[in-house]
């Protein structure tokens, strides 16, 4: 048996291809849109990829099944549990197996065993593998989707909050009990892999080792040391992070399909400064994804700040509007892995790029807007003399761990939404914890007409350590 772990760093997704050497045959579970990585294993050990397995309707990333369905005639296993809200459609002309609780089938000499793990979502399996071909009568481990993670589990409020089914959380909450107790009588040995890491946002405590054993988590996750349901629910709700909008549009595309990589545009090079203002001046969207420092020296008017780094794909998936053209300020040498990026949450509405090194080679700097950053001694004494109000755009749990006094609060990924909220009475002081996020909501106020604004630097946590000790 081969079994072979990937990662994506900006989603914080596992997938995995499992093959079966003796025959030849490959399947790939929970993949990403991005197959590649995939096709060049299977080349490289011999292997066709026969098939794909899908834990759940996925929330956080567009899953790859399909585009697998298409490159290789594959067969999609996927949960047939669930009412009818939670069916897979538009499978007439792809090749699948419906899945309930205790179905197995085989791959090789690897066979593979169904199991109803509800709570993240209603439909949601887990799938137990056991290696025939080395003589194994016992399975060696669970591949379990968002049902448990490395010391934790999964968030049982994804549907109230990012897809509006009002009162989901609960039913979820009491669902997820009921598989972790069933979890519980599961052997210690089983090795668990999980669809994902630290930073997902399918949980609120994810560890950042890829994978665990039963006994382990039955020891140690957080989640396993409830005998009381209410009490596990109560816990299980708290603290859940804010969902990113794009969820619910991610629920969507993998529940009905969505179009094909080969199917998608293919990018125009703009290469003129003048060129981009036309594209803002007609309403498209445009992204400029330089450092925040580079930025705030110098940009476009009515352009957005997202960094490319690991949570660029994450701020994306907030702020872009799925139904507007987009175009790309990049480095050129990144344009692929960007591509990919967006295109892993569904951001196919991109239209063209521009390099930064061409677009902004000779421009003036009296034709670029810029902002200011203040470090936050300086910011206290704006905050002393009664010159600002201040806007805190961290997340929720960072707002209950401690905020400055009379801070408006408006986590970053819901400002486009709730600009009417922003108090602009002042100037305004926008912070974060660090200084990241703060950046990016700094780009949105200007890129929406609210200019009197400065970000401060180093953000709360440096707040704390040189102004409030």
């Amino acid at each position: 048996m081969l079994l072979r772990y990937f990662y994506d760093e900006k989603l914080a997704h596992a997938s995995y291809l499992v093959g079966c050497q003796a025959t030849g045959e490959a399947v790939v579970v929970d993949p990403m849109r991005n197959i590649k990585p995939y096709i060049e294993l299977a080349e490289s050990e011999k292997l066709k990829i026969v098939g794909a397995l899908e834990t759940h309707i996925h929330a956080d990333f567009v899953s790859g099944s399909r585009e697998l369905a298409d490159r290789f005639e594959t067969k999609m296993y996927i949960s047939d549990e669930g009412d009818e809200n939670w069916k897979y459609q538009n499978l007439e002309n792809v090749s699948h197996q419906l899945l309930k609780d205790g179905d197995t089938f085989k791959i090789g000499n690897l066979l593979f065993e169904t199991m109803h793990t509800p709570g993240h979502t209603p439909e949601s399996i887990s799938f137990m593998l056991t290696d025939r071909g080395g003589n194994a009568d016992m399975p060696m481990g669970i591949f379990t989707g968002d049902f448990v993670f490395v010391g934790d589990i999964g968030r049982p409020d994804l549907l109230e909050k990012a897809a509006g089914i009002i009162g989901t959380s609960e039913s979820g909450a009491k669902a997820m009990y009921q598989s972790v107790e069933r979890f519980k009588t599961m052997p210690d040995y089983l090795q668990i892999w999980p669809a994902h890491g630290a930073g997902s946002a399918c949980g609120k405590s994810l560890g950042a080792v890829p994978s665990s054993t039963v006994g382990y988590e039955k020891k140690f996750n957080w989640a396993m040391k409830f005998n009381e349901e209410q009490a596990f629910i109560d816990a299980l709700l708290e603290g859940q992070p804010e969902p990113p909008y794009y969820f619910a549009v991610m629920k969507h595309v993998n529940k009905v399909g969505i179009d094909l990589i080969k199917n998608l545009p293919v990018l125009k090079k703009v290469s003129t400064f003048e060129e981009i203002l036309k594209l803002i001046a007609e309403g498209n969207q445009v992204l400029d994804t330089r450092a925040a420092d580079d930025y705030a020296n110098g940009h476009i008017e009515g352009t957005i700040n997202i960094p490319f780094t690991n949570s660029f794909t994450n701020w994306a998936g907030w702020l872009v509007d799925y139904s507007k053209p987009l175009y790309l300020l990049v480095e050129e040498e990144v344009l692929e892995e960007m591509k990919i990026a967006l295109r892993s949450v569904g951001i196919d509405l991109v239209l063209g790029y521009g390099d930064v090194n061409d677009i902004f080679d000779g421009v003036s700097a009296e034709s670029l807007e810029t902002y200011i950053c203040v470090m936050p001694k300086e910011a206290a004494k704006l905050i002393e003399a009664d010159e600002v109000t201040i806007l805190d755009v961290r997340n929720q749990a960072e707002w209950n761990g401690g905020h400055l006094d009379n801070a408006q609060h408006i986590m970053v990924g819901t400002l486009l939404k709730r600009l009417e909220e922003v108090s602009k009475e002042k100037r305004i002081l926008v912070h974060c914890q660090s200084g990241v996020r703060s950046a990016i909501a700094m780009s949105v106020l200007q890129a929406k007409g609210i200019k009197n604004c400065v970000n401060m630097a180093g953000g709360y946590s440096l707040w704390i350590n040189e102004v409030n000790q």
